[in-house]
C-alpha cells in the first residue's frame, strides 16, 4: 500500500475549482516534486493531504494517507496523522513561529504532542536533541530565544525540527527556502535531503525551482492551471518533456541560469 495515495483530487470554493483531478502516489521512503508556476495549484494540493485547506475550501475525490481518509474526515481523526504519520515545513519561518513565544516553548508543543508524555529533564534533552539533529550551534541559547532573535535560516531548520519531532513518515516541504538568501538556501536544503535519506522518509517536494527539484526528488509531477499535465521519474521528465508547458519552464530555466552565468 501507498502511504499517500491521490486519485481525481479537486480543490474549489464550489463555484469554482482550482486544483483539477489531481491523482499520484507517494511510496515510503520515495521522494516527489511538485512544480509549476505561482497559482498552478502546489500547495492546495499539499494542504488537501493533511486536511489542512483554508476556510472556504473544500476537496472531493480520495486521499488516503496511511490507508486513511482524508476527505471528508473529521478533524479530530486527522489530528493523529498530523505530526506523526505527515508533517509540514511551510515557506516562511516568520510566519510558522508565533513571534510571542520562545523556541523552547514551540518545540515543546510537538514533542509533548502524540502520546510522548515528555516533561522536566526528559522534555529538555528531547528539545537539544531536536535541534542538534538539525545542526544548530548553541542549542541552549536558541530554546531561550524569541523567533526574531534569531536567523531566518535558523528559524527555517527550527521548523524543520518541529515537523520531524514525532518522526513522521512523510514529510511535506511546502517551497521551504524560498524566503532565504542563496547561501542559507544551499545549506538547508544539504541539510533536508541527508535528514529524509538518514530517517527514510517520504518526501513531497513543493517548488517552482527545477533545478532543485531535479537534485532532491526522484520523481515529479508538473502542475499548470491545478492541472497534473505530465509525470513520472525526474530524469525522463526534465531529460525528454512531453508537454508543452513542461518544455517551457525548463526553457526559462536554462535561459535564467544562462543569463546569471552571463552576468557572473
Amino acid at each position: 500500500m501507498s502511504l499517500l495515495s491521490v486519485r481525481d483530487l479537486h480543490v474549489g470554493t464550489g463555484a469554482r475549482d482550482l486544483v483539477h483531478g489531481v491523482s499520484f502516489d507517494l511510496e515510503p521512503g520515495q521522494r516527489l516534486g511538485l512544480v509549476g508556476e505561482s497559482g498552478s495549484g502546489k500547495s492546495l494540493t499539499a494542504m488537501a493531504v493533511t486536511g489542512l485547506l483554508a476556510p472556504g475550501l473544500r476537496a472531493r475525490g480520495s486521499i488516503l494517507l496511511d490507508g486513511q481518509q482524508v476527505i471528508g474526515a473529521r478533524d479530530r481523526a486527522l489530528r493523529p496523522l498530523r505530526g506523526r504519520v505527515a508533517a509540514t515545513v511551510f515557506q516562511d519561518p516568520r510566519a510558522a513561529l508565533d513571534p510571542l513565544m520562545r523556541i523552547g516553548a514551540q518545540l515543546a508543543v510537538p514533542l509533548r504532542r502524540h502520546g510522548r508524555g515528555l516533561s522536566g529533564d526528559a522534555l529538555n534533552r528531547a528539545q537539544l536533541a531536536a535541534l542538534e539533529q538539525v545542526a544548530l550551534s548553541d542549542p541552549e541559547r536558541i530554546l531561550r530565544a524569541y523567533p526574531h532573535e534569531i536567523s531566518g535560516g535558523q528559524r527555517q531548520r527550527i521548523c524543520i525540527a518541529m515537523a520531524l519531532a514525532c518522526r513522521p513518515r512523510l514529510l511535506i516541504a511546502d517551497e521551504p527556502t524560498t524566503a532565504l538568501d542563496v547561501t542559507t538556501q544551499a545549506e538547508v536544503l544539504d541539510l533536508l535531503d541527508a535528514l529524509v535519506r538518514d530517517q527514510g522518509l517520504a518526501l513531497l517536494f513543493i517548488s517552482h525551482d527545477l533545478p532543485v527539484v531535479a537534485r532532491i526528488c526522484e520523481r515529479v509531477v508538473v502542475m499548470q492551471q491545478g492541472v497534473a499535465v505530465e509525470e513520472g521519474p525526474v530524469a525522463e521528465v526534465f531529460g525528454t518533456p512531453q508537454h508543452a508547458y513542461t518544455q517551457g519552464l525548463l526553457a526559462a530555466a536554462r535561459r535564467l541560469d544562462d543569463a546569471l552565468e552571463g552576468g557572473a
